[in-house]
């Protein structure tokens, strides 16, 4: 397997896109170290569970270094953890936008500085854990929006310093299927109506960003390194193309030639399937 050998540490890797990536660096035959405050509610098979606070730089400092100590080695580092509550900026003090910035972008920082030099006598690299948050407005999630930007611009500052020992990229990621998408999205009928928003069709599962970090993790990405990895199903239709009415009426018309043209012609399968499809 691909990653026979190597050792990566997933950060917040006991629930949700955590626990996903885990799961694929285990797939690829790495040695597995995951951390959160809490331990998981379901055992990750494989993978060592180590509480953390990585809020505490020299509590991460002396995790990273044992991890080192007793594996001989650290190839890889996920920088996964972090999160926000539904919050508008009005609703909250300073204080508590603060903290959200402090978990997406300090502590990303904190568990990079204290891993460097592992991961430098390794040739390993870092993975940023990334949002389309910070490509976008967030209304409810501005401070975590504004973490997620700043945590792209830090990693393409890490790849240029920290080249060529280690590489440091990041994964942007859209919406995600975990335990806690009921929280966001509602109803299963409610997470379906979500993911027909997305171009593919469906949320993301956290066995697809998994598989991405795996990549790039791997010799497979030796040269990408700086790099923003776009894991969103193609992102989002934007919203003008369903409220615009220039040409309507031009590309209704000729929606209504084409089926016309159809039936004349004999076939009733493809026009009916192409009207099925464009009320769909």
């Amino acid at each position: 397997m691909e990653l026979d050998g190597r050792v990566a540490v997933v950060t917040g890797g006991t629930r949700g896109v955590g626990a996903g990536i885990a799961q694929a660096f285990l797939r690829a035959g790495a040695r597995v170290v995951v951390c959160a405050r809490r331990p998981p509610e379901v055992p990750l098979d494989g993978a060592e569970f180590v509480p953390v606070d990585l809020r505490e730089a020299e509590g991460v400092a002396g995790f990273l270094d044992d991890v080192a100590a007793r594996y001989g080695r650290l190839d890889t580092l996920v920088n996964n953890a972090g999160g926000t509550p539904h919050r508008l900026l009005a609703d909250g003090a300073v204080a508590r936008h603060a903290r959200v910035v402090e978990l997406n972008l300090v502590t990303p920082l904190t568990a990079s500085l204290a891993a460097y030099d592992h991961l430098r006598a390794a040739g390993g690299s870092i993975v940023m854990i990334g949002s389309v948050s910070g490509h976008r407005p967030s209304p409810g999630s501005a401070a975590y929006g504004a973490a997620k930007a700043g945590l792209e611009s830090l990693a393409r500052s890490m790849a240029v310093e920290w080249a060529p020992e280690v590489r440091v990229n990041t994964l942007v990621l859209g919406m995600v299927r975990t335990e806690l998408s009921g929280l966001h999205y509602g109803d299963e009928e409610g997470i379906a109506a979500v993911g027909r928003t997305v171009p593919l069709g469906r949320l993301a599962e956290p066995s697809d960003v998994g598989d991405a970090a795996v990549f790039l993790a791997s010799a497979r990405a030796a040269y990408i390194s700086g790099a923003s990895l776009l894991v969103h199903g193609g992102g989002e239709r934007p919203a003008f193309l369903d409220a615009a009415t220039v040409n309507r009426e031009t590309a209704d018309k000729q929606a209504g030639d084409r089926q016309a043209g159809d039936m004349e012609t004999g076939d009733m399968e493809t026009s009916i399937t192409g009207t099925v499809d464009k009320e769909t």
